[in-house]
């Protein structure tokens, strides 16, 4: 059994991460898991939630926005409509979109076609201000 994984994550835009990770802990569609060296091949659906990979005693927070994670051979290849770690966060403008979303949610009935558009731009706004918010930057 391998000692670390290999951690790829990708968006369409760059590749915003390859390093050796002792764990991560990630937001699939069923709910969170996490993958250590040694795991079983995996195939899943990432959603909208919060990241986090370790190295050693440090942990490392991503907001990421839907995606796939697949784990085979410890290598876990994570391709993401976007992730942003905690220290690119800016909590002002994620503070705004809740603002705005919130705002316009109270506005709509759930069978209006925008709602769950909005929806998911307020799950996204939680997210970046959780990820944010973290007082320790590792």
């Amino acid at each position: 059994m391998a000692q670390k994984l290999k951690l790829e994550i990708v968006t369409p835009a760059s590749q915003v991460l390859c390093e050796e990770v002792d764990e991560i802990t990630a937001p699939g569609n069923m709910g969170q898991f996490g993958v250590l060296p040694g795991h079983t091949p995996l195939l899943t659906i990432l959603d909208v939630g919060e990241f986090s990979y370790r190295k050693g005693s440090d942990v490392y927070y991503l907001a990421v926005n839907w995606g796939y994670v697949e784990v085979a051979d410890d290598r876990v290849l994570v391709l993401v409509e976007t992730a942003e770690s905690q220290d690119h966060i800016d909590l002002a403008r994620a503070k705004a979109a809740l603002g705005r979303a919130e705002a316009k949610l109270k506005e709509l009935n759930p069978a209006d076609k925008e709602y769950r558009i909005l929806q998911g731009a307020l799950q996204r706004a939680l997210v970046r201000i959780q990820v944010g918010s973290r007082g320790s930057r590792h």
